[in-house]
């Protein structure tokens, strides 16, 4: 007999060599490279490249590469046009999978039939490159500016900031960006990347799959829960309203929004990483956080006390909002789409792992409705 799993927890839906979990000891690999040494050593650009290759490049071709994704950072003048179109008022996330969805109508021929020509290739890349533009793009044209040209001579980091602020953002920042955007560019078969892969396996071209994975990674669930996080922690405003705020969710059942992930039993490793990375920079620049950071770590506190043992500790939703809002002074509503920008680089790989070994997604049911019954007589 069929044994219903809900969410499909833990059944193994693929073979995959792009990155690892091990959920008990609380490490995340690319490619066998953990992701504290890739955000130690590596750029999101050079990430990207070990995604798609299976290897980490070679100076040389991580230079050309630079070249190509930089000169890709320009948007199509109709897909620009098409956004102004668009209500101002239009959720980020909406406009991001609009967007990148359109994209396919001037890439025809990328596709499945033949994933490794220079075509698709090119189109792969271009994704990557365009979602920083894009998400740039909208945050400038929601409020009635014009974008800011990409800047080809920055790198991806650099450049997102450059064309969402109009200034060019020291090297610490630049760093500190860069490092969460490597945080974010993969991890493993999430809802996202499952549904970019059922997308992919009917042959789909890279766009349509990429578009199918933003549209998922919208639900708070999933990329929105960071903005869940900051709300939560507003409404708790001070430390000492941490415990009672905490046991009241516990007591009625409530999510604790930041807490807890279905493939980690310990702390989230990127949750840590982001964690230290606030405390660091604030340490060399003395600036002074909001109470948020506080409570924080007092809800992190009170969590592990009354939910350690059920192994529920903070994922990388529950630092990454402070992050980005209180050091790069970054409007909440486009957290999720710079999550999306960032995980476009392990989508694309995904992408062309499914279509390499392809084949169509299709599972069953376990049907209950009613039996087999005759249309009634009238």
């Amino acid at each position: 007999m069929l044994e219903y799993i809900p969410g499909l927890a833990g059944v193994p839906a693929t073979e995959s060599a792009i990155s690892s979990i091990d959920g008990k000891n609380g490490i995340l690999a690319y490619r066998g490279y953990s992701i504290e040494d890739l955000v130690k050593n590596a750029s999101f650009e050079e990430v990207a490249m070990l995604l798609r290759d299976g290897e980490l490049p070679s100076a040389g071709a991580l230079e050309d590469f630079n070249k190509v994704l930089h000169q890709r950072y320009e948007v199509k003048r109709d897909i620009r046009h098409m956004m102004w179109a668009l209500p101002a008022n239009g959720h980020p996330m909406d406009v991001l999978q609009t967007a990148i969805a359109s994209m396919a109508t001037f890439y025809p021929d990328a596709g499945a039939q033949d994933p490794n020509s220079a075509y698709t290739q090119s189109a792969l890349t271009k994704i990557i490159a365009n979602m920083s533009t894009l998400v740039a793009m909208w945050a400038r044209i929601s409020t009635g500016y014009d974008p800011i040209q990409p800047n080809n001579k920055m790198s991806y980091a650099k450049n997102f900031l450059y064309m969402s602020f109009g200034e060019e953002p020291d090297d610490d920042i630049v760093k500190l960006f860069d490092a969460c955007l490597i945080l974010h560019a993969e991890h493993t078969i999430n809802a996202s990347t499952f549904s970019a892969m059922v997308t992919a396996s009917t042959l789909a071209n890279p766009f349509a799959s990429v578009s199918a994975a933003v549209g998922t990674l919208a639900g708070s669930l999933h990329g929105g829960a960071n903005e869940d996080v900051l709300n939560m922690l507003d409404e708790i405003g001070e430390v000492t309203n941490v415990r009672p705020y905490i046991e009241n969710r516990l007591k009625n059942k409530q999510v604790i929004w930041g807490m807890g992930h279905r493939e980690y039993s310990v702390k989230d490793p990127r949750a840590t990483i982001l964690q230290s990375m606030i405390e660091d920079y604030v340490k060399k620049t003395n600036m002074t956080l909001t109470k948020r950071f506080e409570v924080a770590m007092e809800v992190e506190r009170v969590c592990e006390e009354l939910l350690g043992t059920k192994g529920v500790y903070p994922n990388v939703d529950f630092y990454s909002g402070i992050l980005y809002t209180e050091i790069f002074k970054i409007p909440r509503k486009h957290f999720t789409p710079i999550f999306a920008m960032a995980r476009s680089s392990g989508w694309v790989a995904h992408w062309h792992e499914q279509v390499a070994h392809n084949r169509i997604f299709r599972p069953t049911q376990i049907y209950t409705g009613a039996d087999f019954r005759p249309y009634p007589q009238k």
